[in-house]
Formats: structure tokens, sequence, C-alpha cells
């Protein structure tokens, strides 16, 4: 089952690339007692996710932070060091948003957002989507029909909705 708006986030352990090397992170622990924005892209350095999602969140960062918004998370099923990269070639990093990676998508498939497109190379991905999560309740949930387009979860598109 898909999640959607007023549902609780599941807990689930993705790795973040540290200054020791890679380290997990429980969403829980993200989320508890924090106002959250969650943001998932098919593939790190893919197109769209690359020249249009991300770059939406770096771009309206001071926006959501003005809305209260405690932390801007990335999440792709890639591993902790294409997401460390790719946040750097991005200015993702630089702008402070949290890049996780959802290596063995644990955390997408207990969200029901996973997909697969063989014949692209994209095998156990995530389905493009973006949300603001409360407490670790969903209370607002925006996701895309098309992975290739990046209209309803990009970061102009989620603050117009909050």
């Amino acid at each position: 089952m898909t999640i959607s708006q007023g549902d609780n986030l599941p807990d689930a352990t993705l790795v973040e690339m540290g200054a020791e090397g890679p380290s997990p992170v429980k969403m829980s622990d993200k989320l508890k007692g924090r106002k959250v924005v969650v943001f998932a892209v098919p593939g790190a350095f893919t197109p769209t996710c690359h020249s249009a999602h991300v770059p939406s969140f770096v771009r309206t960062k001071g926006d959501f932070d003005a809305k209260g918004v405690d932390e801007i998370i990335c999440v792709s099923c890639n591993d902790p060091f294409v997401m460390k990269a790719w946040g750097e070639a991005t200015g993702a990093a630089d702008a402070g948003i949290t890049m996780l990676a959802d290596s063995s998508s644990e955390f997408t498939k207990a969200i029901g957002m996973d997909f697969d497109a063989p014949p692209a190379g994209l095998v156990a991905r995530s389905k493009r989507y973006a949300m603001l999560v409360d407490d670790g309740k969903v209370t607002l949930f925006q996701a895309e029909e098309n992975p290739g387009v990046c209209d309803v979860s990009g970061g102009e598109a989620l603050l117009a909705s909050m």
C-alpha cells in the first residue's frame, strides 16, 4: 500500500556518508518531534533528478526554513558514496540538504513507492515524490505520475501546497 497523507511513516534505517564513512540513520530519529521535508528521486545523476528535482529544493531551502521546516532530506536508492558525490555536484550539500541512501530500498518499499524500469537500467528504485512530515506523520504528500517529470514534487510545488 502506498503511503498517503495522514499516515505515520514506518521506521527504516538509511545510510548517510559522514566524516568517518557510511553511517546508519534511523528515520524515526530524524522525524521525532520535527517538521521535515522528505523528497525522493529515481536515481542520482539521472536527468530530471539532477537538473530539476534537487535544484528545486536547493533554490527553495530558505523558504522552507522560513516556514519552520527543520530539515530537507533527499532519498534515493543509491549507495551513500554516490549520494555524497551527488550532493556535492548539485550544491545540495552546501545548501544544507541531507542526502540519504536507501541502498536496500527498505524505506522505499515500506511506503509503497518502489518501482523497476529494467530497460533504463533502474531496478529497485523510488518513484518521485515529496512530502511534509510532522513528528513522523505525513501532512502533505505529492507524488508524480511519471518518473521523468518534476511537476508536483518539486520544491516550489510543495511550498505552494503548504
